[in-house]
C-alpha cells in the first residue's frame, strides 16, 4: 500500500473557540440594559426633586435661625422691640421690625442677608416684601418643574406675632 505526501499530514479539526458573540447575546444585554434604564431613570429624577425640597427646607431653617439670632441680639443689647430698629451682625447693619428681620426682596438686606442668601445660589425673589408688619418676601427656585410651588416665604413679624416662615414643596 502506498502512503501518499497528503496522508501524512495532519487533520484540521473544527475551531473550537468562538470569536465574538452571538446575536442572542447581544439583544439579551441590549434588553437587560433598557431594563435597568427604564428603572433607574425615574429615581435619577425623583433625586432632583428631593434635592430641591431639602433646598427649600434648608433656607427655611437658616431664616428661622437668623431671626431668632436677630431677636436674641436686638434684646440684648437693649433695643426697643416697639419701633423700627437697626442691628448690626457681623459687620452687616441689618433693618429691624419689632426686633425681628424685615421682609425686604432684594439680596444682600434684611432677612436675606441675615440667613445669607444669594441669588447666585439659585434663588429668585421678587420686587415684593417691604418695611411695613406682615410684609412678605418669597424665595423661588426657577429649576424646579413648577417654580411657583417650589418655595419659601417669610412674613415680617407685627406687634403682636413673630414672624411666619412657610414652605411649599408640591412643585420640586
Amino acid at each position: 500500500m502506498s502512503t501518499s505526501p497528503m496522508s501524512k499530514m495532519p487533520r484540521r479539526t473544527a475551531v473550537s473557540g468562538q470569536h465574538g458573540f452571538t446575536l442572542v447575546e447581544l439583544v439579551t444585554v441590549i434588553v437587560i440594559l433598557g431594563i435597568l434604564a427604564a428603572v433607574a431613570l425615574p429615581r435619577y429624577a425623583d433625586l432632583q426633586g428631593k434635592a430641591r425640597e431639602a433646598k427649600v427646607k434648608a433656607v427655611a431653617g437658616s431664616m428661622k435661625a437668623a431671626a431668632s439670632l436677630v431677636k436674641a441680639t436686638a434684646l440684648a443689647n437693649g433695643k426697643s422691640c416697639a419701633a423700627a430698629e437697626t442691628a448690626v451682625m457681623e459687620g452687616v447693619s441689618i433693618d429691624l421690625q419689632h426686633c425681628y428681620l424685615q421682609a425686604l426682596g432684594t439680596f444682600g438686606v434684611g432677612i436675606l442677608a441675615a440667613a445669607n442668601i444669594e441669588s447666585a445660589d439659585g434663588w429668585t425673589a421678587p420686587p415684593d416684601g417691604g418695611t411695613t408688619e406682615g410684609a412678605v418676601v418669597t424665595l423661588s427656585l426657577p429649576d424646579a418643574a413648577t417654580p411657583s410651588a417650589c418655595k419659601v416665604a417669610y412674613m415680617a413679624a407685627s406687634a403682636t406675632v413673630p414672624p411666619v416662615i412657610t414652605t411649599t414643596v408640591t412643585g420640586c
